[in-house]
């Protein structure tokens, strides 16, 4: 009885991946396919597989140069978002500082409100700072977003960890920059590089900003710059498919590498010692 429910198992696993994982794969099949053969066959795998639709995604358009504006305008949101709400978040939790719980509930507040209802005035403050078609310019929008996301994320985090150990740290005269540094800092490490990979992807991921206020082709990211494959009277099917592939290589290699941190920073704090 136990063989079978662990091959019934398996078995659910196998479909559950396959689904999770078919829009990618049928994304790859198209790739793949002469451009003739897209739009006349519906046949999952072709005969006369081809790298014409990855070439033509590369030279039809600057999607290195797309994939560069994401990769900086990411990292660099990351960084800024993650480090300001470190700061933010060990203040919050673990300092006696009055209005608390007034602060994260305006935090997730803020988090809550859709990118159409702040779209017009960020767009008004880069255009008047003159940071339009630049990374600052998306930089500015983008922690809009990610911050309060990652104060939130890291609140819960920091909560987690015993406050005996700070208190050993203040009864041997550290300060609370040096206790942050030394203790809190490291212990929260799981929680630090979960909130990077969730504040990356959805940095890499944003659409709405980044095709409001960088409208040169030269400063366009990844998502802005594939919606641009298509015409008035075409849309190349094959070209968006390999641009796709291409893309989407970079954050499954960055997922794969920090894997384990991943998973230990969403799974601290789930069971009791």
């Amino acid at each position: 009885m136990n063989k079978r429910a662990g091959i019934g198992f398996y078995i659910f696993l196998i479909i559950f991946v396959f689904l999770v994982m078919f829009p990618f794969i049928w994304v790859f099949l198209t790739s793949i396919k002469p451009v003739g053969e897209i739009f006349t066959s519906f046949k999952w795998f072709t005969t006369n597989p081809t790298t014409e639709s990855y070439e033509a995604a590369v030279t039809n358009r600057p999607l290195l140069r797309y994939m560069l504006n994401s990769f900086v305008v990411s990292t660099v949101t990351t960084i800024l978002a993650v480090g300001c709400a470190a700061f933010a978040s060990y203040a919050v939790t673990r300092l006696p500082i009055k209005g608390k719980g007034l602060f994260l509930g305006v935090i997730l507040a803020a988090s809550m409100f859709p990118q159409v209802a702040v779209i017009s005035p960020i767009f008004n403050i880069v255009t008047e700072l003159g940071l339009r078609n630049s990374y600052t310019g998306l930089v500015i929008p983008y922690m809009t977003i990610s911050l309060p996301l990652s104060i939130w994320i890291l609140s819960t985090f920091f909560q987690k960890i015993p406050f005996e150990l700070e208190e050993s740290a203040k009864l041997d005269g550290a300060s609370p920059f040096q206790t942050f540094r030394k203790i809190i800092l490291p212990l929260a490490t799981p929680g630090i590089f979960t909130t990077a990979i969730l504040v990356f992807i959805a940095a890499w991921n944003e659409y709405l900003f980044a095709l409001t206020i960088n409208s040169d082709d030269v400063w366009r990211t990844v998502p802005v710059g594939i919606s641009m494959y298509q015409s008035e009277y075409s849309v190349p099917w094959g070209d968006i498919s390999a641009a796709t592939v291409i893309v989407t290589i970079p954050i499954v290699i960055l997922v794969l590498i920090f894997q384990r941190r991943i998973v230990s920073g969403l799974t601290s704090g789930s069971v009791k010692e």
